[in-house]
């Protein structure tokens, strides 16, 4: 079987993105059809107290209880 043909279930959704940034900015730039995302600040949440990773894409992204990666509103 070719390597060109990419099946479905090869598709990886963000809240199965590892917890490290490495693995964020890899699947984002993945995502972005290999146009590099890059994080342009961070911040603490006031509410959350969590980190929140402002990214080049235009979104930001924290990690919730279970470490796994969602867009912040």
């Amino acid at each position: 079987m070719s390597s060109a043909f990419v099946r479905e279930s090869d598709e990886q959704w963000l809240h199965e993105v590892g917890p490290g940034l490495p693995a964020l900015l890899i699947y984002l730039t993945r995502e972005n059809n290999g146009i590099r995302v890059y994080e342009k600040r961070k911040y603490t949440h006031e509410k959350t107290l969590r980190a929140v990773h402002e990214m080049s894409n235009g979104l930001s992204y924290s990690k919730d209880e279970n470490g796994q990666w969602y867009i912040v509103d």
